[in-house]
Order: structure tokens, then C-alpha cells, then sequence
């Protein structure tokens, strides 16, 4: 565990030493600070012609649920807005090691090849998870002026955590077979994005390909945690493809260990 923890280390700290993980974390939250600020302004326009309507018939407002207008919507934009943020935090994870040589340097190390893995998915993990994680105002904001469900947020970011960790794996994935850090952010793009658009063929197809397709998509298994609704089955989803991506990762790096 300390040789994972080492290279955890190294590589947080090397996001924070370069322009990556400012430029990242600026970028997401000011996309989904834009989206809590649309998302609020029609809450309040909708709300506001409600009481109108009401006060003119003078009969009382009908209720109106915060979670369903502006918190569902928003996890929906983050769980979109991750399609792009991945991409930025994971294309140096390997990339970067083989272009400046250091990664022979780790291979002779007395760490292992799952370590290295482990070590560097958990720090693309945890800056993915501290940028999601400062989203919670927004939701805190909705807390103290209004009054929502709040575990249907928690189980928001239990899914957009799940998702993230997922889409990391895809990442760190395409890093460990690439040298050059814009394929490998392309590459992990155009994987995530298959996964976004596969659960649209499952509305021209019948049987077992529609099953296949819904259940492959990596946005049908988030949607019910944008709902506030908690399925292990869709956790597991994003736990074995998270773990699927990392051992192929893991055999990409063993080979090279091989080969030197």
C-alpha cells in the first residue's frame, strides 16, 4: 500500500505543478455554475407565473419540486460535462511517463505494475473527485433557500462519482497504449462518447441487441441516479468496467516491462 500511495502522491502533485488541474477544475465549475444559474433563473421564472396565475384564479400555488427542476437537471449537465473533463485529467497518466522516459525508470523500480496502475487511477480519481465535490455548494444553496430532498442529491454524486471512476479507467487505459498525450485524450473521448450515444440504438433495435445496447451505455446507468434512485446493479457497472479498463491497462504496462 505505500508504493501505491507513493505514486498517488507523485502524481497528484504533478497536476497541481503544471496548468492542468487549475485549468480543469476552473473549466467544470464554471460550465456547471452557468448550467445552476440557468437552471435556477427558469425555476424562478416558472415559480413566480405559478403564483401569478394563482393569485389571479385566487386559488393557491401548486407545489413544485426543486429536486425535479434544477438539482436532476444539473447532475444530468455534470454527468455530460465529464464526457470532457476525463479526457483532460487522465491523457498524461502514462503518456507523459513514456515520452520522458520515466517510465522505464518506475518499471525498474521495486513497484509493481499494479501498484503504478492502482497509484495513478487513484489520483485522477481523487482531483476528478474534489472537482465534482466542489459542486456541493450548489445543492447547499438550493438547501438553505428552499427545501429538497436531500438524499436524491447524495445519490446523485454516488453516481456521478460511480461514472467518473469509470470513465478514469477508460482513461488511464488509453494512456498506457499511447506516447502522445492528444491521442490518448482523443482516443478516451470517442470511448466515452460511443458509450453515450450506444443507448440510442437500442431504440431501432428489438430483443437481445436493444437489452445490449441500453445496458452497455454508460449514461442509461446514470439516469436513475440523477433520479435520486440508488441500484447497486448500475454501481457494479461502473465498478467492473472501471475494473475491466485497469487490468487492460495493467496488461498494456506489464508488456512493456517485459520487452525491457
Amino acid at each position: 500500500m505505500r508504493n501505491v500511495m507513493t505514486v498517488f502522491g507523485r502524481d497528484f502533485r504533478s497536476y497541481f505543478s503544471s496548468p492542468v488541474a487549475y485549468v480543469v477544475i476552473g473549466l467544470f465549475l464554471v460550465l456547471t455554475g452557468v448550467f445552476f444559474y440557468l437552471l435556477t433563473s427558469s425555476f424562478m421564472q416558472y415559480a413566480t407565473n405559478l403564483q401569478w396565475q394563482a393569485a389571479r384564479f385566487r386559488q393557491p400555488p401548486p407545489p413544485v419540486n426543486v429536486n425535479h427542476m434544477i438539482l436532476r437537471p444539473l447532475f444530468s449537465n455534470i454527468s455530460v460535462i465529464t464526457l470532457f473533463v476525463v479526457p483532460m485529467i487522465t491523457m498524461r497518466s502514462f503518456s507523459d511517463e513514456k515520452k520522458t522516459g520515466t517510465l522505464e525508470l518506475l518499471l525498474t523500480s521495486p513497484i509493481t505494475t499494479a501498484q503504478i496502475v492502482l497509484g495513478k487511477f487513484l489520483a485522477a480519481f481523487f482531483l476528478y473527485a474534489v472537482m465534482v465535490l466542489l459542486t456541493g455548494v450548489y445543492p447547499l444553496v438550493i438547501i438553505l433557500f428552499g427545501d429538497p430532498d436531500v438524499l436524491p442529491v447524495a445519490i446523485a454524486y454516488i453516481g456521478v462519482l460511480g461514472m467518473g471512476a469509470a470513465s478514469i479507467g477508460i482513461g488511464i487505459w488509453i494512456s498506457a497504449m499511447t506516447e502522445n498525450q492528444i491521442i490518448s485524450a482523443m482516443g478516451t473521448f470517442v470511448i466515452l462518447l460511443f458509450l453515450w450515444l450506444v443507448g440510442w440504438f437500442s431504440n431501432f433495435t428489438t430483443g437481445f441487441l436493444a437489452g445490449f445496447f441500453e445496458y452497455i451505455s454508460i449514461v442509461e446507468h446514470f439516469d436513475d441516479f440523477a433520479k435520486g434512485i440508488f441500484d447497486t446493479g448500475h454501481l457494479m457497472y461502473y465498478v467492473s468496467l472501471g475494473g475491466i479498463t485497469l487490468f487492460l491497462a495493467h496488461q498494456s504496462i506489464e508488456s512493456i516491462r517485459w520487452r525491457s
